[in-house]
């Protein structure tokens, strides 16, 4: 059996992450979900401006709307939504078997309103009517500003997968938002059948840290962060609050592994696949992180619900002068500066194509 089969019979869900084109032409992303176990999938923009940048395959696609009219951001979804719609029709059948726990594909809204509640929750709606598949999430990231986004849009129904979450605080933050949005529905008389995951980036700790620490403790800070916010999750999902909007049907806003490939080319490949291997939680993987895992990954346990060793080493790191609650909103900051770049270099290549392919004929 594979270890990503073992991975997926212990209760957690594997989503790749990435999209291009190609990955559905050629039947790649059909045969992950049949032979490695993949159920769902996310994107960003720069997954997206790889893919567009790396190959002809968008080409006819953007060339076409331009002729319609359309430029920038506009043009941009409009060519995302045709991939990640054809992925969602593939995934669709795990979203039904599931009950719409599983299943999902993700769009980021604009990351230039990352710090603008209003137009957030303006676009995130959009968005998703225009997709018009259920099993699509909207990314907010979950920066002060877009916690009332969140909240508002799981009010009005919308899908969202929060991302840009690096600690346990700001987790939670992003689970109070969602159980808002909850409880609002059902003070109006709406069922809570709200959907969402809670992306928390593991490998970005260990890169801002690996110069700043003794030997000892390199790619180990990661990790612990993962297991204090999963206690804090298991706890949640163990509170008087939670069971009551579970008794009136509400699912848990599961909490998702995200930034999982090694960025150290001295630890083993597939280190955060193993160590993170818990049930109700998704890990989303890149496509090489994915096939390492299926070749030569283990599961050797699941990660402690009461945090194991969690503190003791966040301890350790404090001791050599490591401020977590400092780094982990340099961390979301940065994060979000990353992707407003991504996003740029994504419009200006849309851009370049457009006007090359429109010269073309």
């Amino acid at each position: 059996m594979k270890a990503t089969q073992t991975l997926h019979d212990l209760g957690q869900s594997l989503w790749l992450d990435n999209i291009t084109r190609s990955l559905l032409d050629k039947g790649t992303l059909e045969r992950y979900i049949r032979e490695l176990s993949v159920t769902g999938l996310t994107s960003n923009p720069t997954i997206f401006e790889a893919a567009i940048k790396g190959s002809a395959d968008y080409d006819a696609s953007i060339q076409e709307k331009t002729k319609a009219g359309l430029s920038g951001d506009a043009l941009f979804f409009e060519v995302a939504l045709e991939d990640l719609r054809r992925a969602a029709d593939l995934f669709r059948p795990v979203y039904e078997a599931t009950g719409g726990v599983d299943g999902f594909v993700s769009l980021e809204v604009s990351p230039l309103l990352a710090y603008d509640t209003a137009q957030t929750i303006a676009q995130a709606q959009k968005l998703h009517a225009e997709a018009g598949k259920p099993n699509l999430f909207i990314k907010i990231p979950g920066t002060p500003e877009g916690l009332p986004a969140i909240e508002e849009a799981i009010f009005q129904g919308v899908p969202i997968n929060v991302t840009l979450l690096f600690s346990r605080e700001q987790y939670l933050a992003a689970a109070e938002a969602y159980l808002r949005g909850l409880e609002r529905r059902v003070a109006a008389g709406l069922k809570p059948d709200g959907a969402s995951v809670a992306s928390v980036f593991v490998s970005r700790w260990d890169r801002a840290v690996a110069d700043k620490v003794p030997a000892e403790l390199h790619n180990r800070l990661g990790i612990a962060i993962m297991q204090r916010t999963y206690k804090a999750y298991r706890d949640l999902l163990e509170s008087p609050r939670w069971a009551k909007l579970a008794a009136a049907g509400a699912k848990p806003q599961r909490a998702l592994w995200a930034s999982t490939g090694t960025k150290d080319p001295k630890a083993s490949d597939v280190m955060y696949i193993a160590a993170l291997a818990a049930p109700d939680t998704v890990n989303t993987m890149p496509e090489a992180t994915l096939l390492a895992f299926a070749d030569h990954g283990r599961v050797e346990g699941t990660m402690p619900q009461d945090g194991g060793d969690a503190e003791a080493i966040i301890g350790q790191f404090r001791q050599a002068g490591i401020d977590t609650d400092a780094l982990a909103l340099e961390l979301q900051k940065e994060g979000a500066q990353a992707f407003v770049k991504s996003w740029s270099g994504l419009l200006e290549q849309i851009g370049n194509k457009s006007a090359k392919l429109e010269k073309a004929g």
